[in-house]
C-alpha cells in the first residue's frame, strides 16, 4: 500500500510542469558545454590560407550544425517519443568523442572534428522540445528551455575561459569542458525520462502532437506558406544577429573596450534571459490561442524596436554594458517568441496534424544556412571592418526589415485564420471560442 502511495506521489512530481522545465532546461543547458566553450579562445596564432583559424572553426561547426537542422526536419518531425532519450544520449556522446579527436589531431586538420561535433548536436533541441510541446504550460516551459541556451552560451564561454586560465591549451580546452558538463548532462537526461506524455486535458487544449509523414509536412506548409515564410525570415534575421553576437562575443566586447573576463559573458546573458523569460512566459496566461499568437508578434515588434534603440544609444555614448544587454534582449525576444509561442499557438489554433519540431527545424535550417552565408561574405569584407563594426551595421538594417516582416505576418494571419473554410475553434479554460 505504501509503495502505491509513493508511486502516486512520484507521478504527481513528474507531472508537475516545473519537473519538465528543469529537465529540459538542464539537458539543453549542458549540451552547450559540448558545443560552445571553444569560442572563449581566440586561436590568434593560427591561420590557414590567410584566414583566421577561429573563423574556420566557427564555419566548420556551423556547417555541421546547419546540415543537422536540414536533416532534423525529417528526423525530429518523424521520431517516436520512446526513441528520443536514446537519440539524445547517442548524439551527445558522439559530440564529446569528436572533441577528444579535436585535441588529439594537430591543427588545422582537426577542423573536421568540430564539423562533426556540430552535426551531432544540431538535433538535440528538437528532441528535447518534444518533451514539452503541446501542453497547457508549454510557453512557460519552452521559454525556460530557450533561457537555457541564452544563459549557457555565456556560462560555457566562462567555463572555457576558466579552463584556459588554469593552464589547459586552447586545443584541449573544448574536450575538458565537455567532461565538466558530462555528469550533469546524464542527471538531467534521467529527469527527462520521467516526464509523462501530455494529458487528455493538454491534448484538448493544444491538440495532439504526433509524428508527421512527408505528406503531412507538405500539406501543412503549403496551406500557410506566405505567413510561415514571413516568420521564417524573422527567425533568419534574429539567428544571424544572435549567432554573430554569441560566436564572436570576445571580439565584440573587446571592440567596446572590455577586457575578457569569465564572468562578463554570464552576467550579461543572465540579465537578457531574465527579461525574455518574463515576457515570453506571460503568454502561458493567455488562454485564447489567437490572442497569444498576436501577442507573440507584438512582442517581436517590440524586440526589434529595442534593438534599434540600443544600437542608436551605443553610437551616441550610452552605457556600453547596458546597451549590449538591451541589444541581446531585442534579439532574443523575437527569437524566443518563435520558439515558445508562434508555432505552438498556430498549431493549437488550426488543430492540424503537425508538431512544433517540424516548423522549428525549417526555421533553424534557414537561419543557420543564412549565417554560413554571412560568414562567407565577411571573409571578403575589407580587413578594416571588424566583427564589432559588422555587427552594428547589420543590426540596424535587419532591425528595420524585421519590423516590416512582423507587420506583414500580422496582416496575413489575421486574414487567413479568420477566413478559413472551416470555423476554427479551440477549447480553453473549459470554454470554446472562435478566431
Amino acid at each position: 500500500m505504501q509503495s502505491i502511495i509513493k508511486t502516486e506521489k512520484l507521478q504527481k512530481v513528474f507531472a508537475n510542469p516545473a519537473w519538465a522545465l528543469v529537465a529540459a532546461f538542464g539537458t539543453y543547458f549542458c549540451m552547450y558545454g559540448f558545443r560552445k566553450p571553444y569560442t572563449a579562445a581566440t586561436y590568434a596564432e593560427i591561420s590557414l590560407f590567410g584566414l583566421s583559424y577561429k573563423f574556420l572553426l566557427v564555419i566548420a561547426q556551423t556547417l555541421g550544425y546547419v546540415l543537422a537542422k536540414w536533416l532534423g526536419i525529417k528526423i525530429v518531425s518523424e521520431i517516436k517519443s520512446h526513441q528520443r532519450i536514446k537519440a539524445i544520449l547517442g548524439f551527445i556522446g558522439f559530440a564529446e568523442v569528436m572533441l577528444l579527436l579535436f585535441g588529439l589531431v594537430p591543427n588545422p586538420f582537426n577542423v573536421i572534428f568540430l564539423f562533426l561535433n556540430g552535426l551531432s548536436l544540431g538535433v538535440i533541441f528538437g528532441l528535447v522540445l518534444g518533451f514539452v510541446e503541446g501542453r497547457k504550460h508549454t510557453e512557460f516551459m519552452v521559454a525556460g528551455l530557450c533561457a537555457s541556451f541564452i544563459i549557457s552560451d555565456g556560462v560555457s564561454k566562462s567555463v572555457g575561459a576558466y579552463i584556459l586560465a588554469s593552464g589547459v591549451t586552447e586545443q584541449w580546452m573544448p574536450f575538458v569542458a565537455g567532461l565538466v558538463f558530462l555528469i550533469p548532462t546524464l542527471l538531467f537526461i534521467a529527469m527527462l525520462t520521467c516526464v509523462p506524455a501530455p494529458s487528455a486535458r493538454d491534448i484538448a487544449l493544444r491538440s495532439a502532437r504526433v509524428p508527421m509523414t512527408a505528406e503531412d509536412r507538405s500539406k501543412f506548409f503549403n496551406k500557410y506558406a506566405p505567413g510561415l515564410i514571413g516568420i521564417i525570415l524573422v527567425y533568419l534575421i534574429v539567428t544571424l544577429l544572435r549567432s554573430v553576437r554569441a560566436d564572436f562575443a570576445v571580439e565584440i566586447w573587446s571592440g567596446l573596450g572590455y577586457e575578457q573576463t569569465p564572468d562578463l559573458f554570464t552576467r550579461s546573458e543572465l540579465l537578457v534571459s531574465f527579461g525574455v523569460i518574463i515576457i515570453s512566459g506571460f503568454a502561458a496566461f493567455i488562454h485564447n490561442h489567437y490572442k497569444a499568437f498576436s501577442f507573440s508578434l507584438f512582442t517581436s515588434l517590440t524586440g526589434f524596436m529595442i534593438l534599434l534603440f540600443a544600437v542608436a544609444g551605443l553610437n551616441h555614448g550610452a552605457d556600453k554594458f547596458i546597451s549590449m544587454v538591451l541589444i541581446g534582449l531585442g534579439i532574443y525576444i523575437p527569437y524566443v517568441a518563435v520558439h515558445a509561442i508562434m508555432f505552438e499557438r498556430l498549431i493549437a489554433i488550426t488543430r492540424e496534424k503537425a508538431n512544433v519540431g517540424f516548423l522549428m527545424y525549417i526555421a533553424d535550417s534557414v537561419g543557420y544556412t543564412g549565417y554560413i552565408g554571412l560568414m562567407i561574405l565577411k571573409s571578403f569584407a575589407p580587413a578594416s571592418d571588424s566583427i564589432f563594426d559588422l555587427f552594428l551595421k547589420i543590426s540596424i538594417g535587419m532591425g528595420i526589415f524585421g519590423i516590416l516582416l512582423i507587420i506583414f505576418c500580422y496582416l496575413y494571419f489575421k486574414n487567413k485564420l479568420k477566413s478559413n473554410e472551416q470555423q476554427i475553434s479551440t477549447i480553453s479554460a473549459g470554454q470554446s471560442y472562435t478566431v
